[in-house]
């Protein structure tokens, strides 16, 4: 067996040449003095192998007699060391951080640096430290519980939801491109507390959905602002993507609205089929603005939407500040009340237009699941209807 002094003695050759430490374990001498260890061996199979164990001096002779002899213990128990290193470098390529590397490449293409970064420090802070090197198949819904429940405990529930999300957008990026078969954070259903809305304030208790619903309806501001109002919490729209629509977007016979990418923050587009409430509150407004391009628009300068501030005004001026509803905040309320609801998550989620774009599924997702979204957005226009009546829970699931 070689010492360390006789492995660092030895010399480069014109070619390169092996030199036997133990039986099976070779030092490779190259031609510009590189010395690696070879570990020779029969599979299972029959097939001779051969495996490298690192290279002198970043292993060391040591380390690497250990190396060979766990090989060797392997092939005894009738394993092949070659496709055990193969699953296990396929396993790291799989590994949680490695997808969530990924996903959040594809976020940063079709998102804003500031979106970007807000979900990589999520990442970085919460998820990794737990999950970072572990295939991401591996985990399951109680690993993530224990996860979000420490969030819970510190009081920061919205941050709980959040991690949630995120973790549910990265395993379906995982589930699409074959390296796990489900999202494990649709087990816990209700396993988090109730959020109400801090940086988007929104009203989610069912009674104050009510009062908040009535009020709108006793709004009397001039037309485009009031039908912004209305329609805001029914079609889970961002205020930016409501205030711009046009016409040209609405089909009444299919009963959709189809927003184009360049509308829409994730840059693919958006269907938001309509329920018979919202159909109706668009044909009343067709009469007011349907002689024009826009759907909304400004009191003093037609040809331009109303502003970004109308429907916050318009919310102050029926009583409710920027702390207590936004409209960005309607998104909170419809989400937080449908998943008590118990309406499947994945579905809310495409219709809040969550779901990261991908140049393979990207076509998929414009229509994904359109039937069952259809029935969910039927259902909720249902449920406003029950709680502007008496603030009643909605009962039923999509």
């Amino acid at each position: 067996m070689l010492t360390e002094l006789q492995l660092k003695a030895l010399k480069p050759a014109p070619a390169e040449y092996k030199v036997l430490d133990s039986p099976g374990l070779y030092v490779r001498v190259r031609e510009n003095g590189t010395k690696s260890f070879l570990s020779r061996y029969t599979a299972p199979d029959g097939r001779e192998g051969l495996l490298s164990q690192g290279v002198w001096p970043d292993v060391p002779l040591k380390r690497a007699r250990e190396k060979h002899a766990e090989l060797r213990r392997h092939v005894a128990d009738g394993v092949d060391p070659s496709a055990l290193r193969k699953a296990a470098r396929v396993a790291r390529l799989d590994t949680f951080a490695s997808l969530a590397s990924e996903w959040l490449a594809g976020r940063a293409k079709v998102q804003s640096p500031k979106t970007v970064a807000k979900a990589k420090a999520l990442l970085e802070q919460r998820l990794l430290p737990a999950f970072g090197s572990r295939p991401v198949s591996s985990i399951d819904a109680a690993d993530l519980l224990a996860i979000l429940k420490r969030v819970e405990a510190d009081g920061k529930h919205e941050t709980a939801l959040r991690i949630k999300i995120l973790f549910s957008a990265i395993a379906r990026y995982a589930i699409g491109h074959g390296k796990c078969l489900r999202d494990v954070s649709q087990d816990l259903r209700g396993a988090l507390l109730p959020v109400s809305g801090v940086h988007h304030a929104a009203v989610t208790e069912p009674r104050a959905i009510g009062q908040l619903l009535r009020a709108i309806d006793s709004y009397t501001g001039f037309t485009s602002a009031k039908y912004a109002l209305r329609l805001s919490p029914h079609v889970f729209l961002r205020p930016s993507e409501l205030r711009c629509g046009v016409w040209a977007e609405i089909d009444f016979d299919a009963a959709e609205w189809r927003i184009p990418a360049a509308r829409m923050k994730m840059k693919s587009e958006h269907i938001v089929p309509l329920s018979r409430q919202v159909l109706q509150l668009l044909r009343d407004l067709h009469t007011q603005t349907g002689d024009g391009a826009l759907m909304f628009p400004g009191l003093r300068e037609t040809s331009r939407p109303i502003s970004d501030n109308t429907v916050a005004a318009a919310l102050a001026t029926i009583g409710y500040s920027s702390k207590i509803q936004t409209a960005h905040g309607f998104r909170t309320l419809a989400s937080t009340r449908l998943n008590e609801m118990a309406v499947n998550s994945d579905l809310i989620e495409l219709q809040l237009a969550h779901v990261p774009t991908n140049a393979v599924r990207d076509a998929y997702n414009r229509s994904s699941r359109l039937p069952e979204r259809r029935k969910m957005m039927q259902q909720w226009s249902d449920a406003l209807d029950a709680l502007r009546k008496d603030g009643a829970p909605p009962q039923g699931a999509a």
